[in-house]
């Protein structure tokens, strides 16, 4: 096969940020890259959320602490995924040897055909969303953080606690404002690698699933040379635990992490709504939240997708198996296929799961969504 067929290659931003954030996760051994690596998650995964929050406790008026509050659960829930993917980034590893393996079993110009013009649309649709979104809400973010720049007294881009007092002293509040700066640049880096991550490996996952129902739904019509019917069904049975290995482990690595991503997407999208509605007062300010109100969705929506199409691909997989020419072949090789055929029953009985609790799919998405509007009511009602 003459056509380059590279899953992993959408992967390789997300590893370069890797290798940026986690250089010593991913096999450097240098002890001055080992502390500026805890020095940079101590400062920035672990102490920004925190001084966040802890300036909750120093807001004068609700407006600030609503403004606050959004930016304040944004940064924790990324610092908890980033944490959770470092956790996993074995698995992680193993997913992306897995996914090359997958791509040596395309054999069929269908199969070939699905990779090239449906498969790789989805994941450039993925990609290009997430980046755009990103890019956007960064572009917003400018000429906030330029107004606090130029107004004629010290303000922070979000008031937060320093263990100094920055508000008499210029160089205390250039160091505040840089580290303020500096880390919201490195967890908007670490929101990306969260955000795409998911819905990428759902999407080969389901895209993968896909091929193998084509390979097996065209076994036993198409014979090839010098390989026996009974040699191919063995081969499908090979690729299977492939997939099945490959399906376990994104249930391991997205659980907890899609847990997180729901319970803060929801928080947050009815805070953002509070926020617009009650207490901005200029349009840059109502746009941006608007902005961030869309990127909060598309954080979660694509997720919640290929969850659904995952499961759909697993449902239709004993049909496919089903659909191949297995009734004029022999006794033996029948039995097989009926054994193979209950084995792929698992797939559907082993949903993607947010923390075990919560299935993953556009359900879980509309009640995201549901949660969130239920808040705001209540928070209205009160108010």
């Amino acid at each position: 096969m003459n056509v380059d067929i590279d899953s992993t290659r959408a992967y390789r931003p997300l590893w370069l940020s890797l290798r940026v954030l986690a250089p010593t996760f991913l096999g450097s051994s240098s002890h001055l890259v080992l502390a500026c690596t805890l020095l940079l998650h101590l400062l920035v995964t672990l102490m920004f959320p925190l001084h966040l929050l802890l300036g909750l406790l120093l807001q004068a008026t609700p407006a600030e602490m609503f403004k606050n509050l959004t930016m304040s659960l944004t940064c924790a829930a990324c610092s908890l995924k980033h944490i959770m993917h470092l956790w996993h980034l074995p698995h992680m590893l193993e997913i992306s040897t897995l996914l090359q393996q997958l791509d040596d079993c395309i054999l069929s110009d269908e199969e070939l055909d699905y990779y090239q013009h449906t498969l790789q649309w989805q994941v450039n649709r993925i990609t290009r969303c997430i980046y755009i979104s990103f890019a956007i809400v960064y572009i917003f973010f400018v000429p906030i953080a330029i107004s606090v720049l130029l107004s004629e007294k010290h303000e922070l881009l979000y008031l937060a606690w320093f263990p100094f007092d920055w508000h008499n002293n210029d160089f205390k509040y250039a160091l505040a404002i840089g580290y303020q700066f500096f880390s919201i640049l490195t967890e908007g880096l670490q929101g990306l690698i969260n955000d795409i991550y998911t819905p990428l490996t759902l999407c080969y996952v389901s895209g993968h699933l896909h091929m193998f129902g084509i390979r097996m739904a065209r076994l036993g019509f198409h014979r090839l040379p010098g390989v026996g019917i009974q040699q191919q069904l063995l081969a499908c049975i090979q690729d299977f635990k492939l997939l099945m290995r490959l399906h376990e482990l994104t249930r391991v690595i997205i659980s907890y992490v899609q847990l997180t991503q729901l319970l803060f997407c929801g928080t947050n999208l009815c805070i953002i709504v509070i926020y617009a509605l009650f207490y901005t007062e200029d349009i840059a300010t109502v746009a941006y939240n608007i902005v961030y109100f869309m990127v909060v969705c598309i954080q979660l929506f694509p997720s919640c997708y290929f969850a659904s199409v995952l499961a759909e691909e697993a449902q239709r997989l004993p049909n496919a198996i089903f659909s191949g020419n297995w009734y004029e072949q022999s006794a033996e090789y029948r039995r097989n296929v009926l054994i193979f055929t209950q084995m792929t029953l698992r797939l559907m009985k082993r949903p993607m799961m947010a923390g075990g609790l919560i299935e993953l799919n556009l359900n879980a998405f509309f009640v995201t969504v549901k949660m969130a509007y239920s808040l705001f009511a209540v928070v209205v009602q009160s108010k």
